[in-house]
């Protein structure tokens, strides 16, 4: 079975996947506007899903994690958990795109990368980018179905482009722990200490220099 793990947006997500096996997710998702619990629900829904599939490590052949692009603090708590694990338990580790995840079924994935910009995806297209929502929409062909808490957020420039946005509240919108297992059983292991985010442009903060 793999162990997969997303915490790119403000939502946890954790499942437990094999084929023709178990398909067992739990998940976080805080309501619009209010701060993520990454760090007090992660660990709890791992045990969740072992918990529900009535497996213990020993069932569990890799771990998955989504890399991102996405929230800086939620990526690199996501990913340092699965290195954690996957050291402590000596499993292969595997990276996986958070927008390629999301954008299964879709045709644009979109993520919310705050001030005033989304990270982008369109299958077979390009991606992943970091942009203005304009800039999103001039590269929108009319009908592609749109994904993402970032097509939530911006739903109206996209709409006006031709976009097909489901209704804000429906799953789709949401990276699924399940899609990241099943795109991470396709991967080759990474070295873990090899492993890193894909932030997709510099951090809100920046080091001091002194003059």
């Amino acid at each position: 079975m793999i162990l997969g793990l997303d915490t790119a947006t403000a939502s946890t997500a954790v499942g437990l996947w094999a084929p023709g096996g178990p398909e067992i997710e739990r998940r976080d998702d805080p309501p619009l506007g209010a701060r993520p619990a990454h760090a007090g629900r992660l660990l709890l829904l791992v045990e969740e899903v072992l918990a529900a599939a009535a497996a213990d490590w020993d069932a569990v052949e890799r771990i998955a994690v989504g890399v991102g692009p996405g929230s800086f603090t939620g990526l690199r708590l996501g990913i340092a958990t699965a290195r954690g694990l996957a050291q402590a338990r000596d499993l292969p580790l595997v990276g996986v795109s958070s927008l390629a995840a999301l954008a299964v079924g879709a045709d644009l994935a979109v993520i919310d990368a705050r001030r005033g910009e989304v990270f982008a995806a369109a299958t077979g297209r390009f991606g992943p980018v970091a942009l203005a929502p304009e800039e999103l929409a001039a590269r929108i062909e009319p009908g592609w179905l749109a994904v993402g808490d970032g097509a939530v957020r911006f739903r109206e420039p996209l709409e006006r482009a031709g976009a097909v946005i489901p209704a804000d509240d429906a799953s789709q919108h949401r990276v699924s722990a399940l899609q990241i297992c099943r795109l991470g059983a396709e991967e080759q292991p990474a070295d873990r200490d090899a492993l890193l985010p894909d932030y997709r442009r510099e951090p809100d903060a920046k080091p001091h220099r002194q003059p």
